[in-house]
């Protein structure tokens, strides 16, 4: 039991008011597809000099499993890496990297945005570590991928949906 501040005692894991309190676990991590294309050892085996011109999009999906509570959210990452002055294929790196969760005590109206801001977040530098281990061990420097700003994904998704809904709803074909 844990003293609420005029002496009455509260449940523990109860916050004051009666809300439920947030529990969060990561029950497992995962690489669900892993991908490595050497576009240099196709063709002459002779890396082209100049910078590289490095790509990366990042996709995220979240679902609900069958227990509750559990929920699966998988970030998509595809990288390319061409000759910025040439064009010429580098690599390509293709991962999909998962996590399950445990989510309870999250009011329904902010589920979605937890799943995808707060769940990729948790797993984003065990990605971030197989993205410079398979670029590394594919004959290249490691590829440091720096932070993704999740919330800002999340809001720019949020403002196409918007603008799409908008769109459709006056008639007009939605923008890409």
């Amino acid at each position: 039991m844990a003293e609420t501040g005029n002496g009455a005692a509260q449940p523990a894991g109860a916050q004051p008011g009666g809300a439920p309190q947030v529990r969060f676990q990561v029950l497992a991590q995962f690489v669900r597809d892993l991908s490595f294309e050497n576009a240099v050892v196709r063709g002459d085996g002779i890396v082209p000099q100049g910078q590289p011109d490095i790509q990366v999009q990042v996709s995220l999906d979240a679902k609900k499993r069958e227990s509750d509570g559990h929920f699966e959210v998988i970030s998509k990452y595809k990288i390319e890496a061409k000759v910025k002055e040439s064009g010429a294929p580098l690599y390509l790196v293709e991962l999909e990297y998962g996590g399950i969760f445990l989510i309870e005590g999250v009011p329904q109206e902010q589920l979605h945005p937890f799943l995808l801001i707060e769940c990729p977040r948790i797993v984003f530098p065990f990605a971030r570590r197989i993205i410079a281990d398979v670029t590394r061990d594919g004959g290249f420097p490691p590829l440091n991928l720096d932070m993704i700003d999740f919330m800002g994904m999340y809001r720019q998704q949020l403002a196409r949906q918007q603008a799409q809904a908008q769109a459709q709803a006056k008639g007009t074909p939605p923008v890409s």
